[in-house]
């Protein structure tokens, strides 16, 4: 197979970890006989400093023409410091979002056998947690308008918009994967209080009737917040609209025992971008000691979300469970023994792909 990809390492750790993840895409490729091509674009911060556009249109054009996009992470603390600003590293996330058209972020949420007594919860708790969050990714607080600030600054106002034609397909393609897992969905909201969640609740009882065979229940938001720190295995697929699904899958994430592990995909109408849910970390940004397993799980999330590849990414994530039975891993998961570099896990797992 021929593969195209757009490399977008972006702030912070983005460089490190990204390089980590191509590691173990080019030893796929080398295996198995895929003939692999990629080309590096700015965005974020970097892009900024470079061109004043945290998305500029040549990295745009590159996102359009390639198979996928793998995707590090954006942000620097001279932005976030700054509330003055009127262009931000972040602006360039949502603006390639939602130029891609990328309306789902899928994000697995499930435990490590090492890691769970890094876990905040107890091991009874977590253990087995095995969950898939929803997304949506173009729509509500982050996308509706107006928004702004009044003139003399003291009122700002942000606008929650959502059509029945963007609830209706994040909602579907939430029910089509909760029919490839164990069949129960969870839609999230606050139709208690929100005009747009309960358009969100009846387009979604709507579309349940037809999938009788998923079990489907409704929940507010701050219930599910709850209820994912009580019992996280009561959940198989969970959708949400923007901003409640920002928080939730964060929250998701570290209960498995380290935000560095988690991959997640966006897709929607063009190319697909696959990226760790973790953020930039710039404090770490050439140190060698940031965790590439979430960018390099998410290399097997594109192996099979972008070109329907089982067998490849199967292979990345064992050699990702092999590194972490080996003791073969960063500092932040290593339980006090011993620890490698970002460099030489990534070289580690490119090996044993190699090797399998």
């Amino acid at each position: 197979m021929k593969m195209k990809i757009a490399v977008l390492p972006g702030d912070g750790i983005g460089p490190e970890i990204v390089e980590q993840g191509m590691k173990a895409l080019k030893a796929v490729c080398q295996k198995f006989g895929h003939e692999l091509t990629y080309e590096y674009a700015i965005c974020g911060a970097a892009a900024i400093d470079q061109v004043g556009d945290p998305y500029p249109e040549a990295t745009h054009r590159l996102c359009m023409d390639s198979d996928a996009v793998l995707f590090g992470a954006v942000g620097d603390p001279k932005f976030d410091n700054n509330p003055g600003l009127k262009v931000r590293p972040e602006q360039g996330l949502l603006a390639m979002r939602k130029r891609l058209g990328l309306f789902a972020n899928i994000r697995p949420v499930n435990t490590f056998a090492s890691l769970i007594d890094k876990s905040p919860l107890r091991r009874e708790l977590v253990e087995g947690t095995d969950l898939m969050c929803i997304r949506e990714l173009t729509g509500g607080l982050y996308f509706g308008r107006p928004q702004g600030r009044s003139e003399n600054g003291d009122t700002a106002y942000d606008t929650c918009v959502y059509s029945r034609m963007e609830i209706e397909r994040i909602v579907r393609l939430a029910f089509q994967y909760a029919m490839k897992r164990r069949r129960k969905l969870t839609v999230v909201d606050k139709a208690n209080v929100l005009a747009t969640s309960r358009l969100g609740r009846e387009v979604s009882k709507e579309i349940a009737k037809e999938f009788h065979e998923v079990e489907t229940e409704f929940m507010f938001v701050d219930n599910a917040a709850m209820r994912l720190i009580q019992w996280p295995g009561s959940f198989d697929v969970m959708v949400t609209e923007n901003m409640f699904g920002d928080i939730l899958t964060d929250e998701a994430s570290v209960i498995t025992g380290s935000l560095g592990m988690l991959p997640s995909a966006s897709i929607g109408e063009h190319t697909s971008v696959f990226e760790p849910i973790h953020g930039s970390w710039p404090q770490a940004a050439g140190k060698n000691i940031a965790n590439p397993l979430a960018t390099i799980l998410s290399v097997a999330l594109m192996l099979e979300y972008a070109f329907d590849l089982k067998e490849e990414g199967a292979l990345v994530r064992k050699a990702v469970a092999a590194s972490m039975e080996a003791g073969y891993v960063t500092e932040d998961i290593a339980a006090g023994g011993a620890h490698y570099g970002t460099r030489e896990v990534g070289d580690w797992i490119a090996a044993y792909i190699l090797k399998a």
